[in-house]
């Protein structure tokens, strides 16, 4: 008698559900055909016209790509730094005098491999960034004011960020007097020579 009752109870259904009843069943269970939420319904074609814009925005070639997203916020970063008098800045003879404190081509070294190994390698010799051991240069002519300066203030469209206001002055001439440092080493697998040639300094 309880077997009918619970049989009964399963296949009760709502007279307001007979219209929604679907002509098929599957091991003896009827399917009810039950729109779904007006507010699942909405979302889900708001989502479809979104695509649309937005394929059709970075896919087609209107909009920016993610390199050219970083180029513009690298620009933005460099443009609300504050500019800096290069006459007020180090001279070149002040960073050839580092090259003879040992405590400060130790902080240096600290720096490079903190900040700069992870795009030049941990010996300099280039791997995403250009190889700093040989005398070809990118950015100005290898002198220790222009490396301090392209430290200072980055190479935005290439991807690398400005270290002003990251990096104390200290480091930053610690970490110029270390990329000098090595200069001429030579490491294995080194990078092939970008920019122009300059002498050593």
């Amino acid at each position: 008698m309880s077997e009918l009752k619970v049989k009964e109870t399963e296949n009760q259904i709502l007279s307001d559900e007979q219209a929604l009843l679907l002509d098929h069943e599957y091991d003896g269970i009827q399917e009810l055909d039950h729109p779904l939420p007006r507010w699942w319904l909405w979302l889900f074609y708001i989502s479809i016209v979104f695509s649309i814009f937005y394929c059709g925005y970075y896919l087609t070639g209107i909009g920016p790509t993610l390199r050219e997203e970083l180029e513009i916020t690298m620009q933005e970063i460099e443009a609300r730094k504050p500019k800096q008098v290069e006459s007020e800045g180090p001279t070149d003879e002040t960073f050839l005098a580092l090259l003879s404190q040992p405590d400060r081509l130790k902080n240096g070294q600290e720096v490079y491999m903190g900040k700069c190994a992870a795009c030049h390698g941990d010996k300099g010799q280039g791997l995403i960034g250009p190889n700093l051991t040989d005398n070809h240069w990118l950015h100005g002519t290898g002198r220790p004011t222009e490396i301090a300066a392209t430290i200072r203030t980055g190479v935005p469209p290439k991807g690398m960020p400005p270290w002003e206001g990251l990096l104390t002055n200290d480091e930053l001439m610690n970490v110029t007097a270390y990329i000098m440092s090595i200069r001429g080493t030579n490491p294995p697998g080194a990078k092939a020579p970008e920019g122009t040639e300059y002498p050593a300094n």
